[in-house]
């Protein structure tokens, strides 16, 4: 449900509004994450904020914590910055991630973007 690396990676270097990062354990390579902040039509984005855009954990390591713990310190550099809120959306169906953003505090709102409060 999430585009290829190397396409997030290629994308975040023609946009001004992006952020990304591997996810590490150790010297294992286990996972992507990219935010985006404010709208910008080139990219596709309509948010008021800082968007998460990509989120990617391989498959050998899912289930494991390194999502939660990525985006927890995501969610921890953001608010040390000011930033109080942090959206994203998901895909639904088989495979959908929606049961781990709600976990995490992802709210759904009537549109398909989820946010989490601080």
């Amino acid at each position: 449900m999430v585009a290829d690396n190397a396409h997030s990676i290629a994308e975040a270097h023609f946009s001004d509004s992006a952020w990304f990062r591997a996810i590490y354990d150790g010297d294992t390579p286990v996972g992507f994450i990219m935010t985006h902040t404010g709208s910008d039509y080139e990219d596709g984005i309509d948010c008021p904020g800082v968007f998460l855009w990509r989120f990617m954990i391989a498959a050998p390591y899912q289930g494991k914590g390194y999502g939660k713990r990525a985006l927890e310190k995501l969610i921890q550099h953001l608010k040390a910055m000011g930033v109080p809120v942090l959206y994203t959306s998901c895909g639904q169906g088989e495979g959908s991630p929606e049961g781990f953003y709600r976990q995490m505090g992802f709210t759904p709102p009537a549109t398909i973007t989820a946010r989490r409060s601080s």
